[in-house]
């Protein structure tokens, strides 16, 4: 009878002991990190939000306030709008087309069978290449008089077509690319998801009768769940981070016909020293970013 109030002191004891534990490892940890963070992130995007607002060159201290000037003429640029556009347009491009082949390879490939590892080793290959070598790689692919696709169309006769140099076909080219390179990261994660699934649901279900597509609808896909919204996550931030593909490829030109969001504050930012306008559009995509990351992870991953 005396000996119940030891037991409770010890759970006490252990609780306080693990406590103490967690907050030596935050306290530990987390300054470093925080550290970090600030000089590498908040800061820089303060001062980018700061330089916004003066019409400055990038050459001794900004005197020359113009307040929100520079967002004005961002939206007012046509520019802008374009390479708006094709951010959207990649991010179409990738929804729609990269992550549905990925996940249908993935289904190929995710059981084991002679050759398996050696063909998603071949797919996942364009990821592992650096994008300024793909870029490079593909600008003389496409190379209208002594690339690859100029001697194909030569072996039919016909006259190859210079995709890069026309304000018509440059972003289908980049966009053939942008699926090239990345549809095999997006597999990887799908393979990595379907061999780490319960496969006890699936021989239930084909026991009791369901056929392949009742079992890829009902089981498969919504066990899949939530490594679709993850891979949906990366294709989306990564298509409006774009930038290392299209320079090589074609610098946001013919006449600004294939910029994106990043290559567009590069050139009319960066390249002409423009650099409170070329921080105005930093902090839009900054934004654009932000708002995209909580909003997809409030309403799509709140329980992941």
């Amino acid at each position: 009878m005396g000996n119940h109030p030891r037991p409770a002191a010890g759970i006490a004891g252990r609780r306080g002991r693990g406590f103490d534990s967690r907050l030596t490892t935050l306290l530990i940890f987390l300054p470093p990190a925080l550290l970090l963070f600030t000089l590498f992130v908040v800061l820089p995007i303060g001062e980018a939000a700061w330089y916004s607002g003066f019409n400055w060159n990038g050459f001794g201290k900004p005197t020359r306030w113009i307040g929100l000037d520079n967002y004005r003429f961002v939206f007012d640029s046509r520019g802008f709008g374009t390479a708006f556009r094709n951010n959207l347009l990649i991010i179409a491009v990738s929804l729609l087309i990269q992550l549905p082949l990925a996940l249908t390879l993935a289904l190929m490939l995710a059981d084991r069978f002679r050759g398996s590892v050696a063909l998603r080793m071949l797919f996942f290959l364009p990821y592992v290449l650096a994008e300024v070598a793909t870029g490079l790689i593909f600008s003389f692919v496409y190379d209208g008089n002594y690339g690859l696709l100029a001697s194909i169309y030569r072996a039919f006769g016909a006259e190859a077509p210079h995709l890069l140099a026309s304000t018509q076909t440059s972003m289908l080219a980049i966009l053939i690319v942008v699926v090239w390179k990345y549809f095999g990261f997006h597999m990887m994660l799908f393979i990595a998801a379907l061999q780490g699934m319960d496969r006890n649901l699936v021989e239930a279900a084909r026991i009791d009768g369901a056929s392949r597509w009742q079992v890829l609808r009902f089981i498969v896909i919504p066990l899949l769940y939530p490594t679709i919204k993850l891979s949906v996550f990366f294709a989306v931030v990564g298509s409006l981070q774009l930038f290392d593909l299209v320079m090589p490829l074609t610098r946001g030109g013919p006449a600004d016909s294939s910029n994106t969001m990043v290559s567009f504050l590069y050139n009319h930012g960066i390249s002409r020293m423009r650099v409170g306008y070329g921080s105005a559009i930093g902090v839009i995509l900054f934004a654009i970013c932000v708002t995209f990351a909580f909003t997809y992870k409030r309403w799509f991953m709140r329980n992941e």
